[in-house]
């Protein structure tokens, strides 16, 4: 049994040996050099009766606006189509985005429609958070799924109602560069850690002369060298792509619905006697039948019978050694012989008697 609980353990454990130099554009980013929203409100059309019901009343409004800006005049009383549904259109734009550059689209029901796998999204207008329109959408959609109901049965494959349209937009503005012009940059690191600010400096010191600084465990100040001064796109391609080692906190995850444990390798347990007892209780009905004895007056009735059964099991004190590695740690918390979900009230009540050196983050 310990066998098995240890291998479990194992598997669920991560166990990172080496601290591993990680490049500085995966584990931080220049400000400014970001990805940027975008939202649109659109039709689609063509939809084999599967679109939005005439109770959803804005997809008629939006189909009768738009003939009229065509040139066609139509009483809005008159429109009752099934082929046509309302729905939102997002987009994410990247940095450095230039015109004619082809972006991705996710197109979403708003109304009852069944599905829309076969439509056509209408051109729609995708615009940021300042209101502006930076992008245009338009193209068939690809749902991956189905969605086919008769008077008794119906069938559905996957989300019917939400699809994609590959490169369906174009970039019809571009967003103002961030790098031109500027004579120093702003590295935003991933997970705010001093250790990590100062190492990247030293790195970035090391390589270009007293070209970076910083004030806070969460950025770091770089100033483009003289040398680099018109070759900014150069300066950052040699800047992001040396190595850091990244420092992490001492951290435990706990998964209680999924009973996963997730430990980091600077996790560390003071010396502690720990025991876990595991109490079962069966409850087990068996009713009997009682009948009057023969010609005597009464009735069969059913009389309940319980037995109840508790058992719990005599376990020992363990003691948990100190811990120098993640390592010891598991070797240590295998002696225990529970199962991962009992494992997780065992690390609580550790970090309740100040044994558990790490943060116990549970999920």
């Amino acid at each position: 049994m310990k066998r098995i609980v240890a291998a479990i353990l194992f598997c669920i454990v991560a166990l990172p040996l080496v601290a591993h130099a990680s490049r500085i554009k995966d584990i931080a980013a220049f400000d400014g050099v970001r990805d940027n929203q975008l939202v649109g409100y659109g039709l689609v059309v063509g939809l084999n009766g599967s679109g939005d019901s005439d109770q959803t009343k804005f997809p008629v409004q939006s189909l009768v606006s738009m003939l009229e800006r065509m040139g066609v005049t139509i009483n809005r009383g008159d429109v009752k189509v099934k082929n046509v549904a309302a729905v939102m259109v997002t987009a994410t734009l990247p940095p450095f985005a230039k015109q004619g550059t082809k972006i991705d689209v996710l197109v979403s029901s708003l109304g009852d429609a069944k599905t829309i796998a076969g439509g056509t999204l209408i051109m729609t207008p995708l615009k940021g958070a300042d209101n502006q329109v930076y992008a245009v959408a338009q193209g068939s959609i690809l749902t991956n799924s189905f969605a086919f109901a008769g008077q008794g049965a119906s069938a559905t494959k996957n989300h019917p109602t939400a699809g994609r349209i590959p490169t369906g937009a174009l970039v019809e503005r571009e967003l103002p560069n961030v790098l031109a012009g500027k004579h120093s940059l702003r590295l935003n690191l991933a997970q705010s850690d001093f250790t990590t600010a100062s190492r990247i400096v030293a790195a970035i010191n090391k390589n270009f002369k007293e070209a970076a600084s910083s004030s806070d465990g969460g950025s770091v100040m770089v100033q483009i060298p003289d040398d680099f001064a018109s070759r900014p796109v150069e300066f950052i391609a040699q800047l992001e792509n040396l190595e850091v080692a990244q420092d992490q906190p001492a951290r435990v995850v706990v998964n209680e619905r999924t009973g996963t444990i997730v430990m980091g390798d600077k996790v560390k347990i003071s010396s502690v006697a720990v025991s876990h007892g595991n109490l079962t209780l069966t409850v087990k009905e068996t009713p009997k039948v009682v009948q009057p004895k023969l010609l005597a007056k009464g009735e069969t009735k059913e009389v309940p019978r319980t037995e109840l059964k508790v058992q719990e099991e005599k376990n020992r004190l363990s003691v948990l050694p100190d811990g120098n590695t993640i390592g010891d740690v598991v070797r240590g918390l295998n002696l225990l012989g529970v199962t991962p979900r009992d494992l997780i009230s065992i690390l609580q009540s550790i970090k309740a008697a100040g044994a558990l050196q790490a943060e116990l983050v549970i999920i």
